[in-house]
């Protein structure tokens, strides 16, 4: 699994827009600017993660975005499978964009790419904006020290 720009730019775009949950609607100027994202590639990746479900836009003076659920119920794998498709390394090892291989029966490797994919996937999945925040948040509040 390779993480695309779209990919890296919605998690940071779905994080930013956790932290601010509750909050009203974020626009897209606001985002672009704090996360260093253009604005008009930003547009078109808030847009897919509108049409997946997972954000809800407001037109008008006061528009702008907002997460569709609670920040601890979207996963970061959840995001990243919308931008970027299966996060199996190969399509024989996805789950939930399964294909078939020819060579599958025979395949010395398929193996490992299960494997693999299980290693991303059980993290991605099992990791929501929610902890992400708080982990910001915890590590935030530590002291710093100083050697």
């Amino acid at each position: 699994m390779r993480l695309s720009t779209k990919g890296e730019y919605a998690t940071r775009a779905v994080l930013y827009l956790s932290r601010r949950h509750g909050t009203g609607t974020v626009q897209i100027n606001e985002i672009a600017h704090n996360e260093g994202i253009p604005t008009k590639y930003l547009e078109q990746i808030l847009l897919t993660l509108k049409n997946a479900g997972l954000l809800i836009s407001k037109k008008g003076v006061k528009g702008g975005y907002y997460l569709a659920r609670p920040p601890e119920e979207i996963t970061v794998g959840e995001v990243v499978r919308v931008m970027d498709g299966p996060l199996a390394p190969i399509r024989c090892a996805s789950e939930k964009f399964y294909e078939r291989c020819s060579l599958e029966p025979s395949c010395g490797l398929r193996g490992l790419w299960l494997e693999v994919r299980g290693a991303i996937s059980g993290i991605l999945d099992n990791r929501t904006f929610g902890d992400l925040c708080k982990s910001i948040d915890q590590h935030q509040r530590e002291p710093m020290y100083y050697i």
